[in-house]
């Protein structure tokens, strides 16, 4: 995800993800043989209530460089959405423009996101539910319009080994009172699915994500992804049993290996 230096922007919004995140790259920096270096930027989003003075405090107590970026999304996203409906939609874009505007200023050549391993199974089913799309989050990606790289150095961690090491780290927490008090969000329906599922379950989510790195593109139905009008028999392996013809093309990550069961 990071390569020699490198200008790595990390987006810090007060929440216990991008806190660990920053802790963890900041040790890395420090113990990585390539160099690279870091500057921490939070969006105020001017929510009513929010305290101003505690990222800036903390960031100055690392010692390190860092931009608070002011911008009124608050206000745009409560007059454009309808009282009871969800906002995350149109807060996060606007949110991400912003910072990939930060960004070309600043002159990173990344974007570090605090998105865990969590974050990444909910979106995928998210996306299934509610957008009938197969799509989740990469942990390292290049924007659409090309200018920017996003990485998501959490990827393979588990929100609840981030939540402890928040509690031990003492980072200063400072909740999201836009959309984090809505009840209706459909992130926490699926949170709360896949919650019960792994209390059943146990391992499901492991399995899920797990899923996401070993795809099987011919077995889905996208013909963008795979082109199946080029899929022709081969004939040279060809026999014929009791007058019916088998073709002996497997795919080797088809297969039944160490006594895993796949289904076709």
């Amino acid at each position: 995800m990071i390569a020699p230096n490198d200008k790595i922007m990390v987006c810090l919004s007060g929440g216990k993800d991008s806190y660990c995140m920053l802790d963890l790259l900041l040790h890395f920096q420090k113990t990585s043989p390539i160099k690279f270096e870091i500057v921490a930027v939070n969006l105020d989003q001017k929510q009513p209530g929010f305290p101003q003075d505690i990222l800036p405090n903390y960031l100055k107590s690392l010692g390190i460089d860092f931009k608070i970026v002011e911008k009124d999304t608050y206000s745009i996203v409560k007059e454009k959405i309808p009282e009871g409906k969800t906002m995350c939609s149109l807060c996060s874009r606007l949110r991400r423009g912003i910072l990939y505007s930060t960004a070309n200023e600043l002159g990173a050549t990344k974007i570090a996101l605090g998105h865990h391993r969590n974050d990444i199974i909910e979106t995928l089913f998210l996306n299934m539910f509610f957008s009938g799309r197969l799509k989740a989050m990469a942990p390292k990606l290049r924007s659409n319009d090309g200018k920017n790289i996003v990485i998501r150095p959490l990827s393979y961690c588990y929100e609840d080994d981030l939540t402890e090491y928040a509690k031990i780290k003492k980072f200063p927490i400072i909740p999201c009172n836009l959309c984090g008090s809505q009840e209706n969000l459909q992130r926490k329906v699926i949170k709360d699915i896949l919650k019960n599922w792994e209390k059943n379950y146990p391992g499901r989510l492991d399995n899920i994500f797990n899923s996401l790195q070993r795809v099987s593109a011919s077995h889905l139905l996208d013909r963008e992804l795979y082109n199946f009008d080029l899929l022709k028999r081969n004939t040279e392996d060809l026999e014929v049993t009791d007058g019916i013809d088998f073709i002996n093309i497997l795919d080797s990550k088809d297969k039944i290996l160490n006594k895993e069961l796949v289904y076709d």
